[in-house]
């Protein structure tokens, strides 16, 4: 860790703030963000304007619809963030290599066009896993190579996943011929291996120029895991699931704000008394080697580890489900004592939707702080309560799951006008002016941390949005928003930090 790092006071104990924005949202020439110049200059960014966190979503490989919660690792890197100009520094690709698939089209499109990027880019980065391994073993990079392969216990079963997957086509793993995994060619899994370091080295560079300038990150952990993949694979009887390893009931949630008839993940259950039987092993390497990434992790669907939704495998909806009892605190207490007792421990709760008692007492319990997000609380609550909520919370404006504050305003807000009343005084509530003032209104909050996402740092519409929960297929939009190249001004960081500093959130050191 960089020695400058070390003078940052400990994570989530002073008051601060920051942007939300995935890495694939910076723009490049390659049509999708990644780990190389662009991602430090947005860094560079952060720093200028006084803030002290940067917040990603989760970072492993992603699904068919380009989903970061929907991953075929629990414990991987996307290859996809991996910077093609860091591989031409490293000498693993050329200058024509990378030019070759560039684009300036890409670079100022709203929308990543995730298909044509993945078809351009992965055969460019799989060149370069190539020479990475064909490099000789006295080569400091095939040394560091090495070196990760043997620390990474998780790193052979994903590889041998991955490459079952692509040989059948991503037919489902209970489906697979008995002799199938055996039978995939080392080069094939040393290459997914390559891939994997190239990842996790890029990222562990960012991740330190990122502390040297005094920015925390912020990571992600879905509660859930997908069933097509190597954890549910390699470890079926953490999961409920039957004899031929399908599952016997799936993750999702009631009818909520977001959709009448709930949400339906699909993901596969724990078998919580078989992970507490371990001592909680395997949730404890996922938090491990999710903090060897980021200084802080939220835990998606924090309600779920006091209690969950069940529906039965096979319902068209989540309505028909019931709520079964989670790990609660002993989860937490094993977290606390594998990380050698640190407090307060790096985690977010993330308690949207419906949260109960039980929840809530869980969460003070341990000490962890919460989220409150304007859009859901100014409907129902006076703004002036968020000067006075407790101090161990993080506010958003939005999150990557709501519209952008802009749109929020135009399609909700102006629908109904006693809500309006409410945001008078802090707010002129014009349209140009309303995301910014919610922003504002974050940083004004007692909340110890505030978060916006760039989106409504930019002030811009629903064009923008980064998800919308329970849209699937060719006609959704997820995760396909990037910025326009140009957004990030000097003016836009001069007037962030001014209200940084006037609420007292700059960053600061002990």
């Amino acid at each position: 860790m960089p020695a400058s790092a070390r003078a940052l006071a400990p994570p989530l104990t002073t008051r601060a703030s920051g942007i939300l924005l995935h890495p694939t949202s910076i723009p490049t020439h390659y049509g999708i963000g990644d780990l190389g110049p662009a991602a430090m200059h947005f860094v560079d960014w952060l720093a200028d304007a006084g803030q002290a966190y940067w917040q990603v979503l989760p970072l492993g490989p992603v699904d068919k619809s380009f989903s970061p919660y929907q991953s075929p690792s629990a414990f991987a890197g996307n290859p996809l963030l991996i910077s093609p100009d860091r591989l031409q520094a490293q000498g693993l690709l050329t200058q024509a290599e990378c030019d070759s698939i560039k684009s300036d089209l890409y670079r100022n499109q709203l929308r990543i066009p995730f298909a044509e990027v993945a078809a351009r880019k992965e055969p460019l980065i799989r060149q370069a896993a190539v020479r990475l391994l064909n490099r000789p073993a006295d080569d400091r990079l095939k040394q560091e190579y090495t070196a990760f392969c043997e620390r990474s216990t998780w790193l052979p079963q994903f590889c041998q996943f991955m490459a079952a997957v692509q040989a059948t086509d991503n037919t489902p793993w209970p489906d697979w011929p008995t002799s199938l995994v055996a039978s995939q060619p080392k080069a094939q899994t040393e290459q997914i291996a390559a891939l994997q370091f190239l990842f996790f080295s890029q990222w562990q560079e960012l991740r330190a120029y990122a502390l040297e300038k005094g920015i925390r990150l912020i990571g992600d952990i879905p509660i859930y895991v997908a069933h097509q993949s190597a954890e549910v694979w390699g470890a079926p009887d953490l999961f409920q699931l039957d004899k031929s390893g399908r599952p016997t009931h799936v993750a999702g949630v009631p009818p909520d704000y977001f959709s009448a008839t709930g949400q339906l993940w699909n993901n596969p259950l724990f078998d919580w008394p078989r992970h507490q039987a371990t001592g909680f092993a395997w949730w404890i390497s996922r938090l491990k080697q999710t903090l060897e990434l980021v200084d802080v992790v939220r835990l998606d669907h924090f309600r779920g580890f006091e209690a969950y939704w069940s529906v039965p495998a096979g319902e068209e909806t989540a309505i028909n489900g019931s709520w079964q009892l989670g790990p609660g605190e002993s989860l937490f207490q094993a977290f606390a004592l594998a990380l050698g007792n640190v407090s307060p421990l790096p985690l977010i709760a993330e308690d949207l939707g419906l949260i109960t008692i039980e929840v809530n007492a869980l969460r003070t319990a341990i000490g962890l702080p919460g989220m409150k997000v304007l859009q859901f609380m100014l409907p129902s609550e006076d703004p002036f309560e968020a000067l006075t909520w407790e101090e161990n919370s993080i506010v958003y404006s939005g999150t990557h799951d709501n519209d952008t504050s802009r749109s929020w305003y135009e399609e909700a807000l102006k629908a109904n006008p006693w809500w309006l009343e409410r945001l008078t005084p802090f707010s002129n509530r014009q349209l140009d002016s309303i995301a910014w003032d919610l922003t504002a209104l974050a940083w004004a909050s007692q909340s110890r941390l505030a978060i916006a996402p760039l989106q409504d740092v930019l002030g811009l519409g629903g064009e923008a949005r980064m998800n919308t929960p329970g849209t699937f297929g060719p006609e959704a939009t997820n995760w396909q928003w990037q910025y326009h190249p140009e957004a990030l001004t000097a003016h836009l960081s001069n007037r962030l930090k001014e209200v940084t500093v006037f609420r007292h959130r700059a960053a600061a050191t002990v």
